[in-house]
């Protein structure tokens, strides 16, 4: 297989910890040249000093707070027009906070909507043409498994997460012909500070112990254990190799059989 990223340009999303930093850290492993994008100015540097180089990989840091939309198309229009074109972009925004969807203020819904959707969108507007111009793109969500089966307790994350994936099969089916890929990676319960802060949400509100509560969300996956965030940065840049040209418009689930559903 041609899993081979010499000479490709990556830009990945909340790339300072979890998932996104997982997925970074396997694209420089590959040869990429890696751009990470989030808030922290000093935890991008200092992913960016460990990741791997000796393929004369350029890595880059851009900080943006998908929060506020406006300030991030400014600096993507800046960093864009500086010559910076690139063939991978990983869209990975942390969930939205959890809560029925009933109960959920319609500024939660509005705010959730901006930093996924509406960012997703910015980004892809300002990086595909970059994309198109190589004949070679790959865009990668990484949402949710409840775009599958929608979880309990997580009402706006639910909404969301569903319009991304319609959002990201609609742009495979035009952009495919350009040779351009745009696929979804569904995260089951991986080890990662939102799953904690999750688990100890949960525990506040049930009155059980945070152990009790992580035994049980363990005992509904078939695997028995949470997922490495390693283990889902394997499917995403595998996506984002050569070896994926003909993979497009798909929800993957990376959940050790959680879901209940095809």
């Amino acid at each position: 297989m041609d899993l081979n990223l010499n000479g490709k340009n990556a830009f990945v999303c909340g790339s300072t910890q979890g998932i996104g930093k997982a997925i970074a850290e396997e694209l420089a492993n590959l040869g990429a040249s890696v751009t990470l994008c989030a808030r922290n100015d000093g935890a991008l540097d200092q992913v960016k000093s460990e990741l791997f180089h000796t393929s004369g990989q350029k890595h880059q840091t851009l900080v943006a707070d998908f929060s506020k939309p406006d300030l991030l198309t400014a600096a993507l229009d800046e960093h864009i027009g500086q010559g910076n074109q690139y063939h991978i972009l990983i869209n990975n925004t942390g969930g939205p906070p959890g809560g029925q969807a009933i109960d959920a203020g319609i500024d939660e819904f509005r705010i959730a909507f901006n930093q996924h959707l509406i960012c997703n969108q910015i980004l892809a507007q300002a990086l595909v043409p970059g994309m198109k111009e190589a004949a070679y793109g790959r865009i990668i969500n990484i949402i949710s498994t409840s775009v599958k089966v929608p979880l309990q307790g997580l009402g706006v994350s639910n909404t969301i997460r569903g319009a991304v994936a319609n959002w990201s099969k609609t742009l495979a089916n035009e952009l495919g012909q350009f040779g351009i890929t745009v696929n979804n990676v569904l995260p089951g319960a991986t080890a990662t500070q939102r799953l904690s802060s999750i688990i100890e949400n949960k525990a506040k509100k049930t009155g059980k112990s945070i152990e009790e509560v992580d035994a049980a969300m363990k005992a509904s996956v078939p695997a028995k254990r949470f997922a490495d965030a390693k283990e889902v940065a394997a499917a995403a840049v595998f996506l984002a190799t050569p070896s994926a040209s003909y993979i497009n418009g798909v929800n993957l689930p990376v959940d050790g059989g959680r879901t209940g559903s095809l």
